[in-house]
C-alpha cells in the first residue's frame, strides 16, 4: 500500500472508464459488420481505399494464413510499413493470429532494424517492395527467417492459405504491441502493451477527444508511432471513422488530400502545426471541412495554438502522450472547448491519476510547483522486454509511472509542461535517443568521446547536435555523413563541435546537461562562425 497523502493525488475529472473484456482487434472492428460498405482506410494520395468489410475479411484471411505457418501465441510479427491501408490488415491479422505485432519505422536502416527483431524477438517480417532489400538484409543479420512482402509471392500465399483463424481469441493480459522507446534514458527498448491497457485507452480518450461515425480523420502521423498507431487509426477504426493515410510527408499533398477527402479531424506533431500556421500553401487549399486540429509528441506554445485556430477557424488543443501508457495521459477536452487551457497539454483521461514529485529526492510536491510528472492508469505497459531493471526504474512499486516530464498542474487539474528530465531528443515527435548516436560516433576511428544534446530547431522542434574528442584531424562533414549512412533520415546530426574533454562525473557519467547549459549560453551569446553540418548530414 501507497504511503501518499491522498491530497497530493490529482485525479481526472472524468469518470473511470468502463473497460469491455475484449481483445484489441475485436474493440477496434466492432463496427465493421455493420459499416461492411463504409470506407475505413484511404490511401490520401491515390484515392485507393480499404472498406470495413474487406478490413474485416482480410484480417481473417490474414490470420489464417500466419496460423497456417505456425505463428501463434507467443510469437512477434515485425511490421515494416508506411502508412497504407495495408497497416491495419496485417497488424490486426497478426493479433488475430494469437502473436503481438511491433509495429517499425520505415526509416531505419538495416542495422537499426535488425537491433529492433532481436530486441523483441520477432519471428516474421511483413514489409512492401520499396522496404524490401533493407528487411530482408535485416532479418538475416537477425536470424529471421520469414519476410513476407507486399506485392509478392510471399504475401500472396499467405492471404491465400487454407484453414482457418484460431478459434480462440487473445488474453486480454497478453502483450498485443510492442513499440520501440528510449524511456527516459539510454539505448531504444521494446515496450509491452497488453490488450487489455491498449483497448483501456482507447475507452479513457473517446470521451475527451472524439472521432464521430463517419468521421474523415488524417492520417499523417506515422502508425510505427504509439501516437500515429492508438490515437489515430485505432482510435479512428473502433468508432466507425475513415483515416485518410499518407505514406510520406508532402505538405501540399497533405493538405489537397485534406482538401479532396474533406478531412474533419487532424493530429500532428508541433512542426506541421506551425506548417498549418505560417505556410503560404495553406491558403491554396480548402480546408473547410477541418473542424479540430490535436497536437502532441512535443510541446507546442499558446501563440501557435491560436495562430492555427484563427487561420483554419477550427478548435485546436494540444494533449500528453508517452509511448509507456499506451500512450495518452491527458488531452485537451475538444468535445468541450470551455475547458481547454492555452499552451496547456490538457486534463488526465478517465481513470488516471497523476502526482508531481522533486526528481532530486523523490518527494512529492504540491501540484502546482513544477517537478517531475507521475502517472497512473490502467493504460500503462506491463515493462520493457526482457530489461527488468529499466521496468523497475520507471514504473514503482506503487504503479506509479516516472515520466522524465517536468511541468504542473493547476486548480483546474489541467497539465502544463514545461522541460523534460529525460535525455529524449523529439524531432517532428519522433524520439531519438542520445546514447544510440554516441554508440554510432564512438564506431569511427577518428572519435575518441562522443556527447549529443538536443538543440532548438525551427522546421523539426528540436535536432542531434555531438559534441565529439577526436584522435586527429576529421572533417566535420565526413564525420556527418558517416553517422547519416547508419541512422534514420529524422536522427541526422544538425551540428558538431570538437572538444577537448567531455563533462563528465569523477564515476565517469557524462553531464549531459552540462552540455545543454553550455549550448543555452552560447546561443545567448554571439558566435563567430556556425559549425552546422552541411546539408548532407542536416537533412
Amino acid at each position: 500500500m501507497s504511503t501518499l497523502d491522498e491530497h497530493t493525488v490529482v485525479r481526472s475529472p472524468w469518470p473511470d472508464p468502463e473497460i469491455p473484456g475484449s481483445d484489441l482487434t475485436t474493440f477496434v472492428l466492432r463496427h465493421a459488420r455493420r459499416l461492411a460498405g463504409e470506407p475505413a482506410v484511404i490511401e490520401g494520395a491515390s484515392g485507393r481505399v480499404l472498406t470495413y468489410g474487406e478490413l474485416a475479411a482480410g484480417v481473417e484471411r490474414i490470420a489464417a494464413g500466419l496460423a497456417a505457418r505456425g505463428f501463434g501465441r507467443g510469437d512477434v510479427l515485425a511490421l515494416h510499413l508506411p502508412n497504407i491501408p495495408e497497416f491495419a490488415l496485417v497488424l490486426h491479422g497478426g493479433l488475430r493470429a494469437g502473436g503481438a505485432v511491433s509495429p517499425v519505422s520505415p526509416l531505419l536502416t538495416s542495422g537499426e532494424l535488425a537491433a529492433q527483431l532481436r530486441r523483441t524477438r520477432a519471428r516474421s517480417v511483413v514489409t512492401v517492395g520499396p522496404l524490401a532489400e533493407v528487411a530482408s538484409e535485416a532479418a538475416a543479420r537477425a536470424g529471421v527467417d520469414d519476410v513476407i512482402v507486399l506485392g509478392e509471392p510471399s504475401f500472396d500465399e499467405l492471404m491465400a492459405a487454407a484453414g482457418a483463424p484460431p478459434v480462440s481469441r487473445p488474453d486480454q493480459r497478453d502483450v498485443a504491441v510492442m513499440l520501440s522507446s528510449s524511456g527516459t534514458t539510454g539505448l531504444p527498448k521494446a515496450v509491452e502493451l497488453t490488450h487489455a491497457a491498449l483497448v483501456a485507452n482507447l475507452v479513457q480518450m473517446a470521451v475527451p477527444f472524439p472521432i464521430e461515425e463517419g468521421e474523415r480523420v488524417l492520417g499523417i502521423a506515422p502508425f510505427f508511432h504509439s501516437m500515429g498507431l492508438s490515437c489515430v487509426l485505432n482510435h479512428a477504426l473502433a468508432n466507425g471513422g475513415t483515416v485518410v493515410a499518407l505514406a510520406r510527408f508532402d505538405l501540399e499533398v497533405m493538405l489537397r488530400a485534406m482538401e479532396t477527402h474533406g478531412v474533419q479531424q487532424a493530429l500532428v506533431a508541433p512542426p506541421l502545426l506551425a506548417a498549418l500556421a505560417h505556410h503560404p500553401s495553406v491558403s491554396s487549399f480548402d480546408l473547410s471541412a477541418l473542424r479540430t486540429v490535436g497536437s502532441g509528441g512535443a510541446p507546442a506554445g499558446a501563440a501557435l495554438e491560436q495562430a492555427v485556430a484563427k487561420r483554419l477557424d477550427c478548435i485546436v488543443g494540444q494533449g500528453y502522450g508517452i509511448t509507456e501508457a499506451s500512450p495518452l495521459v491527458a488531452v485537451c477536452p475538444l468535445a468541450d472547448p470551455s475547458l481547454m487551457r492555452a499552451g496547456s497539454v490538457g486534463l488526465l483521461v478517465g481513470g488516471t491519476e497523476a502526482r508531481v514529485v522533486d526528481p532530486s529526492s523523490g518527494t512529492t510536491l504540491p501540484a502546482s510547483r513544477d517537478g517531475e510528472l507521475w502517472v497512473r492508469g490502467p493504460q500503462l505497459m506491463t515493462g520493457y522486454r526482457d530489461d527488468p531493471e529499466a521496468t523497475a526504474a520507471t514504473i514503482d512499486e506503487d504503479g506509479w509511472l516516472h515520466t522524465g516530464d517536468l511541468g504542473h498542474i493547476d486548480e483546474d487539474g489541467t497539465i502544463f509542461l514545461v522541460d523534460r528530465l529525460k535525455e529524449l531528443i523529439k524531432v517532428r515527435g519522433f524520439q531519438v535517443s542520445p546514447a544510440e548516436l554516441e554508440a554510432v560516433l564512438v564506431t569511427h576511428p577518428a572519435v575518441t568521446d562522443a556527447a549529443v544534446i538536443g538543440v532548438p530547431h525551427e522546421r523539426d522542434g528540436e535536432r542531434p547536435k555531438a559534441f565529439v574528442v577526436l584522435r586527429g584531424p576529421l572533417d566535420n562533414e565526413e564525420l556527418s555523413t558517416y553517422v547519416a549512412a547508419r541512422v534514420a533520415p529524422y536522427k541526422r546530426l544538425v551540428a558538431i563541435d570538437e572538444v577537448v574533454e567531455l563533462p563528465r562525473s569523477p564515476a565517469g557519467k557524462l553531464l549531459r546537461r552540462v552540455l545543454v547549459e553550455r549550448e543555452r549560453q552560447a546561443q545567448r551569446e554571439p558566435a563567430p562562425a556556425c559549425n552546422e553540418v552541411g546539408a548532407s548530414g542536416a537533412r
